[in-house]
C-alpha cells in the first residue's frame, strides 16, 4: 500500500478484498451479514479502517471466534474424509 492509500479512512470492497487476497464478493457476503464493518454509500459499501486494522491485527471478538469455529466445523463436516485420507498419505510418504 502506498502512502496514499495508507491515509484513507475507508476502503472499497474491492480494495479490502485486494489487501485480503479474498473475492470481492466473500467480502460484500461478510458485509451483508455483519460480519465486517461497514457502512453503505448509495450502492457501494465503505469500509472503515478501524475494522481493516482489527482484521489484520488478529483481534477477534466473540464474533469472529465463531465464524472461526462454523467454519472450521463445516469443512471438516464436508471434507473430513479427504484430510483424513490425506494426512495418511503425507505420512507414508514421510515415514
Amino acid at each position: 500500500m502506498d502512502k496514499k492509500e495508507s491515509k484513507k479512512e475507508y476502503l472499497s470492497i474491492p480494495e479490502f478484498a485486494r489487501l485480503l487476497g479474498i473475492t470481492r464478493m466473500a467480502v460484500y457476503n461478510k458485509v451483508k451479514k455483519g460480519e465486517i464493518e461497514a457502512i453503505k454509500i448509495g450502492r457501494n459499501y465503505a469500509i472503515p479502517q478501524r475494522a481493516i486494522v482489527r482484521i489484520l491485527n488478529g483481534k477477534l471478538g466473540d464474533a469472529d471466534k465463531k465464524l472461526i469455529v462454523d467454519v472450521v466445523k463445516k469443512t471438516l463436516e464436508e471434507y473430513g474424509k479427504v484430510i483424513k485420507l490425506l494426512a495418511k498419505e503425507d505420512e507414508r510418504n514421510n515415514d
